[in-house]
């Protein structure tokens, strides 16, 4: 059932003196545009949608085909809860449409929405939870961050005597005007790292979810003079940020976790293990959607909490899928760990989708589980997939598998690719620091 109504937008908007109505969608590489509007326009945009020109943005259309339009999802309404008065704003999530009315097949979220009916005409509902570290970087007098100097020295789940608590505190109360349930909110294992986790759900919403996590955090942090950034290894030698994301199919008729039995060890179905096999078949692929940018794959090496081989376990963490221990039939889930919170979260989950039905529809067999630290046991590690070690052997195993290009579209996928590719040329011609101080000296 719809949370909200035309009407009840019209009512909302006038008891909160809304001024301005920011209507929002993404690009392939997961940024968020916004076209705003006076609330003056806000009948005509509930009636009609709001036309933009898509030619600009990143990954969307050519000049010649550029003019589209986006049409609001009523239930994604939330007033933002750090501006008033003259300047009080409301945003709506939008889906972007040809001037035909025909989904526009280049949008994120109409990417995932179909493969979300894909498993929907199976008879399930996918389920997810993300989790998303961030760091707090100080700023300088002008806001921009600097590097590596974190706000605090605190540690998992220290108790931290600085800002950072309180500043935690006001992302919470943020999100959830955003109308996102959080859970819990905690500092994670390194200096100036935390995490704040919000409830599973619908992939389609949970994914508008993590969009929005990442603005809110760094509006809040911004306003505390710090700098929230989601960039997966931003000082070397200390963990990363991942985005940890647990996964489940309802069925739709019953209602009940479809990945659960409890008479299995590991309290799986049948149909949960194979999806999993489909994941860890497709996981080199999956990667450079998953973790899409350089820096992602200096998190993605031992040592540091965050999987490099593709394997599956209970206990074991350095493993590429986890399975939770389920307290109820209802919790049994999976989590895969690779992801990072620099990924478009709308992509990701239709690739983690695709190759989990994958699974599904072929029947695909899972090996055993691994359950000993792959980092300490190179028996344990015999036979085993590892992810690509670089952003450019990750696209070469993206090219490598046809299910990847179904699963984001021909569109979206050609050009995924080829921004992508720009970015592995640009970073390889570049010239590092490191590289300064390594050879300068020297040679």
């Amino acid at each position: 059932m719809s949370k909200f109504t035309k009407e009840s937008i019209v009512e909302a908007v006038e008891q909160n003196q809304v001024r301005f109505i920011n209507f929002e969608f993404t690009d392939i590489t997961g940024m968020v545009k916004n076209i705003t509007v006076p609330v003056s326009q806000l009948h005509g945009v509930l009636e009609h949608g709001v036309w933009f020109d898509g030619s600009s943005i990143e990954g969307f259309a050519r000049i010649s085909e550029s003019d589209m339009y986006l049409y609001p999802d009523l239930d994604t309404f939330a007033v933002f809860p750090w501006q008033s008065n003259a300047h009080q704003t409301a945003r709506m999530i939008c889906n972007v449409y040809t001037p035909d009315g025909e989904p526009f097949a280049g949008s994120p979220r109409t990417v995932l929405a179909k493969v979300m009916q894909e498993a929907a005409d199976l008879g399930y509902e996918y389920k997810v939870g993300p989790e998303l570290e961030f760091f707090l970087f100080k700023t300088d007098a002008d806001g921009r961050p600097l590097p590596g100097v974190t706000h605090d020295e605190a540690g998992y789940f220290d108790v931290s005597t600085d800002r950072g608590t309180l500043v935690r505190q006001d992302m919470i109360s943020a999100l959830e005007a955003f109308g996102i349930e959080v859970e819990a909110g905690h500092h994670e294992v390194a200096i100036g790292q935390h995490e704040i986790d919000f409830r599973y759900g619908n992939a389609v919403d949970a994914a508008d979810h993590a969009v929005t996590f990442k603005y809110v955090l760094k509006a809040i942090a911004q306003r505390a003079g710090l700098y929230a950034t989601f960039m997966p290894k931003p000082i070397r030698g200390i963990n990363g940020s991942g985005m940890h994301v647990h996964q489940s199919f309802t069925d739709i008729k019953t209602g009940k976790n479809a990945f659960a039995d409890p008479s299995d060890s590991y309290n799986l179905s049948k149909l949960a293990k194979h999806f999993i096999a489909g994941q860890l078949k497709h996981a080199p692929a999956m990667a450079a959607v998953l973790a899409p940018l350089v820096n992602s794959y200096k998190r993605l090496v031992p040592g540091y909490e965050a999987p490099v081989y593709v394997s599956w376990a209970r206990i074991n963490r350095s493993a590429l899928i986890r399975i939770p221990k389920a307290n109820t039939p209802e919790s049994a889930r999976l989590e895969l760990r690779c992801p990072d919170p620099s990924c478009n979260p709308y992509l990701a989950f239709s690739v983690m989708l695709k190759a989990g039905l994958d699974g599904i529809k072929n029947e695909l067999p899972l090996g055993p589980a691994t359950e000993e630290n792959l980092f300490e046991s190179e028996r344990a590690r015999q036979g085993l997939q590892t992810l690509p070690g670089s952003l450019r052997e990750a696209l070469d195993k993206l090219e490598a598998d046809p299910l990847m290009r179904e699963a984001l579209g021909p569109h979206v996928y050609e050009r995924f690719v080829d921004a992508k590719k720009q970015e592995w040329d640009d970073y390889r011609m570049a010239v590092t620091p490191w590289e300064m101080d390594r050879y300068l000296p020297i040679f």
